[in-house]
């Protein structure tokens, strides 16, 4: 080994050591949070492990959407609107890390809200059943200006129009010939069309606020007299914007009743207990996996158990900096990943003991060992990410923790694979008392003639 390939080795390994070391203080219980508004930076970010309902406990509200006033092809867009509802309400009512889910049954639509930590059931229950309600309110008095006399619509106080979501009939996403940019087209019924010319008449020049739940959505500026009952609401929108916008236009029109189908509330104490055991089952396969590689593969199992310790590490900073919510289901797939991790160094260690038994030396072994088992490697974790993709994208709830804690775990035994377990065999076979074969359980060596 060359020089500069050995400098090489030893980079990568201090560059692992460096990665577990910042992970270790991510992962401390008390470790510091990440603040980078010392480096100029406007980014602040606690630094905590996010349980999900059944560790923390909590509360989860399943409700039944009647779609049946809604038209077929309108109905996936009146769900996404009913979620985005239900989302700002949860978010204004101040709990930390809510869980928000669709779900199809056939026909039937439901809506899966898990609220960690509530302890205020009912009035959670009142705030998010309400039909989403949408009005159209002018200002009231003078609009205040800055000082280089631009007024400031959002800062104004406003007054209602009568214009209600009762007279609203649905917004939608066009696109302006000429420019090509998004725009939000929106029709009202007979009774809205009349009030709505009336209101623009009155407000030319000025802003027109749209109110979701008393919250301001949009305040575009009104140009003309409006009188035929369509208007387009105009802006810098992107697409993603404008789609939003038309969406929650369209949630304060559409008459989606909720019913609370099913309440479920988990206590805390059941919660905690949940993570005692986990982490026991966890802590506890990790010692079995790793006492196991030790005592059958000696030194290449120390080797293992050092990696799976930087793994265990590494994932539970992930978890921390994503955030990745953690549930049952999640944990589960995170000891899961422990064995994955094993499993390919397993292969590697037996596919060099292979070729030591042949009689090769320890460089050839180990160059020739992981390239042989790097295909099997490869190819079951790809099939392992696959289903993972699966499990989230057709899954809800826990089934989706685990996807997610089990694919993340994956990619990271493959990237301790490839910069860990490989380069510190390449170093060791450049050190003659560390390829004795007693130190990897190969005693009986075939010399071919």
């Amino acid at each position: 080994m060359s020089f500069i390939k050995r400098k090489k080795h030893f980079i990568i390994i201090l560059a692992v050591l460096i990665v577990v070391a910042l992970c270790t203080v991510v992962d401390w219980p008390k470790g510091p949070d990440l603040d980078l508004s010392r480096f100029g930076i406007n980014y602040q970010k606690e630094l905590k492990f996010h349980l999900g309902l059944d560790l923390q406990g909590g509360t989860q509200l399943i409700y039944d959407l009647d779609l049946s006033k809604i038209a077929s092809k309108d109905r996936k867009e009146a769900v996404k609107g009913v979620y985005d509802v239900i989302e700002r309400r949860i978010n204004a009512f101040g709990v930390t890390e809510p869980i928000i889910q669709t779900d199809s049954s056939g026909s039937a639509e439901r809506i899966i809200v898990e609220l960690p930590g509530l302890k205020n059931t009912d009035e959670a229950i009142s705030l998010i059943g309400k039909t989403a309600q949408l009005e159209f309110k002018e200002p009231e008095g003078e609009l205040p200006k800055t000082p280089e006399g631009k007024t400031v619509p959002y800062a104004t106080s406003w007054k209602s129009t009568g214009l209600t979501g009762a007279q609203f009939k649905r917004a939608q996403v066009e696109f302006h010939p000429e420019t090509g940019e998004p725009e939000i087209k929106i029709e009202f019924n007979q009774e809205g069309t009349k009030l709505f010319g009336e209101v623009t008449k009155r407000n030319i020049g000025k802003p027109l606020a749209i109110f979701l739940d008393n919250e301001i959505i949009s305040a575009p500026t009104v140009q003309t007299a409006i009188t035929d009952g369509n208007a387009v609401i105009t802006g810098k929108f992107t697409v993603d914007e404008a789609k939003k916008l038309a969406i929650q236009l369209n949630a304060g029109a559409l008459p989606v009743p909720l019913k609370l189908s099913e309440q479920k509330t988990i206590g805390a104490t059941l919660g905690q207990e949940s993570v005692r055991k986990s982490l026991i089952a966890g802590l506890l396969g990790l010692l079995l996996v790793a006492l196991f590689m030790i005592l059958y593969y000696r030194l290449f199992g120390v080797l293992s158990s050092l990696l799976l310790c930087f793994y265990t590490i590494i994932t539970l900073a992930i978890f921390k900096l994503i955030p990745v919510t953690l549930t049952l289901g999640g944990i589960a797939g995170f000891i899961l990943s422990i064995g994955a991790a094993a499993e390919a160094n397993v292969l590697i260690f037996e596919r060099m003991r292979e070729e030591l038994r042949k009689g090769r030396d320890f460089a050839s072994a180990a160059t020739d060992g992981f390239r042989g088992a790097w295909s099997s490697i490869w190819d079951s974790n790809i099939v392992s990410l696959i289903i993972c993709v699966i499990l989230y994208w057709f899954g809800t709830g826990s089934i989706r923790g685990f996807a997610v804690t089990l694919a993340l775990g994956i990619l990271v035994s493959l990237f301790l694979v490839v910069s860990f377990t490989r380069t510190i065999l390449l170093i060791l076979s450049k050190y003659p008392f560390w390829q004795r074969p007693g130190f990897y359980a190969v005693e009986k060596i075939e010399r071919s003639e």
